[in-house]
């Protein structure tokens, strides 16, 4: 079976980076259809929007994208309505009204225990919900370990390893990779290390850079 490593670098606190997860993975589900042998294997890599803020934010997102941005609430209020019906479209419900801010640095570790453990595809996508559907703290350790066993990890180890920072350096080594490809947004999308797609495209689009990455792979097996 031959494999491809799709690597991603996303945050937590990103919408369109939720929304990138449903668009790969209907162009996964259309490239399988004519590579039934070909398996994706998907990493989560950290990426910090907003690597300078606090743990707790005391405002709505609203109150922080006025704040951060620097625009008037209205014009911050559309961009939230918009991109909560973009979301539905693809099966997804946005609450911003209970969305609360914080720093996603610890998600992030969470998210390389989980990786530990075989769970960080069950672990982003619970992360993803409880920030941008259930109103829950994604910046708290406790709040963190509570999604971790949601998540089918186990709460204590959890705990414990983002108490002690035991995959800080993790973290970190996925910032320095990111500024090193050069990327300045999120979703990006790397895969074998070869072929690079940013944003939340189509499926479409998704499904034709697996096909060429999978095409040149075999091109070049056979030596031409």
């Amino acid at each position: 079976m031959q494999i491809l490593e799709l690597g991603i670098w996303s945050d937590i606190a990103c919408p369109w980076c939720y929304i990138g997860t449903r668009r790969l993975r209907d162009g996964i589900a259309r490239f399988r259809e004519t590579h039934p042998g070909t398996e994706v294997a998907i990493t989560y890599h950290s990426f910090l929007l907003t690597p300078d803020m606090d743990v707790d934010f005391a405002g709505s997102e609203a109150d922080f994208l006025v704040a951060r941005k620097g625009v008037p609430r209205a014009q911050v209020q559309e961009m939230l309505d918009s991109v909560t019906g973009i979301a539905r479209t693809e099966g997804l419900e946005f609450d911003f009204a209970t969305v609360r801010p914080a720093n996603t640095a610890k998600a992030h570790e969470l998210l390389h225990f989980a990786k530990s453990r075989g769970r960080q595809a069950e672990t982003n996508e619970r992360l993803f919900r409880a920030h941008f559907g259930e109103g829950r703290h994604v910046g708290r350790v406790e709040d963190l370990a509570e999604l971790a066993a949601e998540a089918g990890l186990d709460r204590d180890d959890a705990l414990g390893a983002l108490r002690s920072g035991a995959y800080e350096a993790a973290v970190h080594a996925d910032l320095e990779r990111a500024a090193a490809l050069g990327i300045r947004g999120v979703p990006f999308h790397v895969i074998d290390d070869a072929y690079g797609v940013s944003g939340a495209q189509s499926p479409a689009t998704f499904a034709a850079a697996l096909e060429r990455a999978v095409t040149d792979e075999t091109r070049a097996a056979r030596g031409h």
